[in-house]
């Protein structure tokens, strides 16, 4: 479009219109992402001799459920188990190209992949894929070499660290502190212990009531899995449906 404007310049008594073309406006670009996250939480509990996993079984897609029964917990080895946040077609694909590791492994060498063996594996595996990352936030959960419960957190691509306890997902600003609380008693100097795996199951399932009532991507079911040194036993708990 043209402007007109009155210039200031003027022959004689005349009067000058100069003509000017505005600068083009921004373009507005529509935005387009390949992720979107499904929500959820997933936590894990280490103990002396035992570890809890456990994560919530909702699909969330922005205000809408899209289910209430999709597990995001893979059993990767008879001792080792992985719970992984964030988008659903992505947590699958990890699910099962770690599954595919873990019985090359074992097919090659004749034994299961170690629990730390499965972590360095995990990271090395979503290292690979940092400059187009699965959009999954991990925990994995196992036993040691001797017996000790094992708890490794994720992010995105691949940073991991060993840890009493980790959250990961929509949930884990409202578990976090709970956490500090009750595991590592951080506000009760005066009364560290270690928790039994009966008190560490019924702490797990405190924290997804809690996360649910608050947290609308967290709730419908909550899976819970145990490891010890006798196997895996494997729990399901009812949380808000709304």
């Amino acid at each position: 479009p043209k402007v007109w404007l009155a210039g200031s310049s003027s022959l004689g008594n005349m009067s000058i219109h100069l003509k000017a073309t505005p600068k083009e406006s921004v373009q507005e670009r529509r935005q387009w992402s390949p992720y979107i996250d499904n929500g959820g939480s997933v936590l894990a509990v280490a103990g002396k001799s035992f570890v809890v996993i456990a994560g919530d079984k909702r699909m969330s897609y922005g205000y809408s459920i899209a289910s209430r029964n999709v597990t995001k917990i893979a059993k990767l080895t008879d001792g080792c188990i992985l719970a992984s946040a964030g988008m659903q077609a992505e947590r699958h694909t990890l699910h099962k190209v770690l599954k595919a590791k873990a019985t090359m492994f074992e097919n090659t060498h004749r034994k299961q992949m170690s629990a730390h063996s499965m972590a360095q594996c995990l990271s090395n595996t979503l290292y690979y894929k940092r400059f187009f990352p699965y959009y999954t936030f991990n925990v994995l959960a196992g036993l040691d070499e001797k017996g000790a419960g094992s708890v490794w957190g994720y992010d995105a691509i691949g940073s991991y660290e060993r840890v009493p306890y980790v959250v990961n997902g929509s949930g884990s600003a409202l578990a976090t502190s709970i956490l500090d609380n009750q595991v590592l008693f951080k506000t009760q100097p005066q009364n560290k212990r270690d928790l039994t795996l009966e008190e560490t199951v019924n702490l797990v399932k405190d924290v997804f009531t809690c996360i649910s009532e608050r947290d609308i991507y967290t709730g419908d079911s909550c899976e819970i899995y145990m490891i010890t040194k006798d196997g895996i036993q494997h729990e399901d708990f009812n949380l808000k449906k709304d």
